[in-house]
């Protein structure tokens, strides 16, 4: 015990010599203490509805109900928190639980009211004499019952990892993942944003449980690629996370890999509880064009049903753009391939370097099968057709990581300038500087794009892993003319890049042609958005298929195309990114069953 605490008692004797406080009025004025627990309060444009409050609440004296004018949104449930002070005791748990610090509560004490319900209220919905009152209680600064810290994930430090495509991420072993799952406040946010809506909250719960194997079994209800998703989702659950508005997002991607990464392959079948599911018994066959994320989902949920699945996939290794398009160091090939080997277990067969519409016809496949569902993924790259893109050693980063990952030797210049902000612009850089440390010992790459550094679509780690990684991140410009003397590329000119979207959302990029600046680079690499390959549809199945504006195919809820043999998904259709084409595969599988069960 402190000095301190034993004086702090003796302090109330200070009173003594104090002139006594008299209320006047004590009919009319008797206000609370300043940090009185008196009526909630309830901040709605802080409120995410995320029903903690009712959750601690040990009187069950709030509900969390619906409010009119507040609406579902990604990291907002809409609803709001109805207090009974029938049943409330005001002990403020909820006001110190709170992850956003909407709720909080005034020192009023006084309501009268004839009618029993009027004491169940919703703060912040309902006008009060209170609402406006600055007293009251709130939680403290000091006083946190959340954990807004997030634990530490290993990661090799950038001269361990420069030179190689080693996985730099290790992942959380068991007290880590137990201590990460322990600040879950399972609100279920994060299942209503993910694409695969995954009981997010439940696989957690179970790692706290230390019940992996059932937390495996909950993943493999809306996704079948959890190696892969541990790994590499864009993890839209964690960007409304209710921790993340005073601290540090859950680790939920993390915590994915975790569970995947203690079940051993040869234990799947057993923990799934797929052992005899191998032969299909629906006596139905469904052809898949593409083994990416897509494909590979609507697969496995179709497998599991009883029918007969046959993959053609163009390319000699499954996986799509996920084995085709991102570094190793980021996403190993045998963790893609430990997912992909059991659904393949599971009596799916693939047919490797087959191009539909060109080894073999669309119309062939739909006459040998009952449905087909396409997700062949965006693996074109798009050019901006600035003066000089034209020359040889100006390249798409689609194809250079392909070639990366088909192990074939690619052009290396000693200084390269790449065009683009997003994720992919930041795996051809990393890929690129990687090689260059190997071939050259130094890395001499600039990476640019429209957008500014606040508003770039990359990943935020992505940025600062490719900055540690000595690669120049300079973005905020616009690409002129590629500098060429003599054939050779000399540099890239550029102008500032005022603003990328107009007031409507809208891309409309303006450029200060006042301002310009020069990247010195002997070879261009553009990353600036991906196309899709629709060369298998003959023009016969092409002229009755309906598109979009954008030239993609037009689908519904179940991605159903107006012709119903036809489905299809994944990033031709939605994202792009993994978690929303394993979506996409699932719901149709759904659909596909349905129709083919009629």
């Amino acid at each position: 015990m402190k000095l301190k605490d034993i004086l702090s008692p003796l302090t109330v004797w200070k009173r003594a010599t104090q002139k006594p406080w008299t209320v006047k009025d004590p009919i009319n004025d008797r206000p609370g203490a300043k940090n009185y627990r008196g009526f909630h309060k309830n901040d709605f444009e802080k409120c995410i509805g995320c029903g903690t409050c009712e959750d601690i609440c040990q009187n069950a004296a709030i509900d969390m109900v619906p409010v009119e004018g507040q609406k579902t949104t990604d990291g907002n449930s809409g609803l709001r928190p109805r207090i009974d002070y029938g049943r409330c005791c005001w002990c403020g748990l909820c006001v110190d639980v709170c992850p956003t610090g909407s709720l909080t509560m005034s020192n009023d004490y006084t309501w009268v009211a004839d009618e029993p319900e009027e004491y169940r209220f919703i703060p912040g919905a309902d006008k009060t004499k209170w609402e406006d009152s600055e007293k009251g209680y709130k939680r403290s600064e000091n006083m946190q019952l959340i954990d807004f810290d997030r634990i530490e994930m290993f990661e090799l430090e950038p001269e361990e990892r420069d030179k190689s495509f080693i996985e730099i991420v290790k992942g959380y072993n068991k007290e880590q993942a137990m201590k990460e799952a322990d600040r879950c406040l399972e609100c279920g946010i994060c299942t209503a944003t993910c694409p695969a809506h995954m009981d997010i909250p439940g696989y957690i719960a179970a790692i706290r449980e230390d019940d992996i194997e059932n937390a495996f079994r909950i993943l493999y209800e809306t996704n079948p690629l959890p190696e892969i998703c541990g790994r590499i989702c864009t993890h839209n659950c964690e960007t409304v996370c209710a921790l993340q508005n005073q601290g540090e997002p859950l680790a939920i991607r993390w915590l994915k890999r975790y569970i995947a990464d203690q079940i051993p392959p040869e234990k799947y079948k057993e923990v799934l509880g797929t052992e005899h599911l191998a032969d299909p018994n629906l006596n139905k066959k469904v052809a898949i064009i593409g083994a990416g994320p897509a494909g590979l989902s609507a697969a496995y949920y179709l497998a599991i049903l009883g029918y007969e699945i046959k993959i053609f996939e163009a390319l000699p290794s499954s996986g799509g753009m996920v084995r085709y398009g991102i570094p190793e160091y980021r996403l190993p090939y045998d963790q893609i391939d430990k997912d992909i080997d059991y659904i393949k277990s599971l009596g799916v067969e693939i047919q490797f370097n087959t191009k539909i519409g060109k080894d073999i016809s669309l119309a062939e496949v739909h006459k040998n099968y009952d449905a087909v569902f396409a997700g062949t993924g965006l693996h074109l790259g798009r050019s901006t057709r600035i003066p000089g893109s034209d020359n040889k050693r100006v390249y798409f980063a689609t194809d250079l990581l392909r070639e990366v990952t088909l192990g074939n030797e690619i052009d290396v210049a000693e200084t390269i300038v790449i065009i683009g902000g997003g994720n992919v612009a930041m795996d051809i850089t990393r890929t690129l500087a990687r090689l260059q440390n190997k071939k050259y010992g130094k890395v001499k790459i600039i990476t640019t794009s429209l957008e500014s550094e606040d508003i770039m679509p990359a990943d935020r780690e992505e940025v600062v892993e490719a900055r540690e990684e000595k690669a120049v991140i300079n973005p905020g410009w616009g690409p002129k003319k590629i500098e060429i003397e003599d054939g050779k590329i000399i540099g890239l000119h550029v102008v500032k890049c005022t603003s990328v979207f107009d007031d409507e959302g809208r891309f409309n990029p303006k450029f200060d042609e006042e301002q310009k600046n020069f990247f010195a680079g002997e070879m261009i690499v553009e990353s600036i958005g991906q196309g899709m390959d629709l060369s298998y549809l003959s023009e016969d199945i092409k002229s009755d298929l309906k598109f979009g504006p954008r030239g993609r195919i037009l689908v519904n809820e179940n991605f159903q195309s107006n012709l119903k043999w036809l489905f299809v998904g994944g990033d031709i259709i939605q994202g792009p990114d993994v978690i929303h084409g394993i979506a996409n595969g699932h719901i149709a599988a759904k659909a596909i069953d349905k129709l083919l069960t009629k």
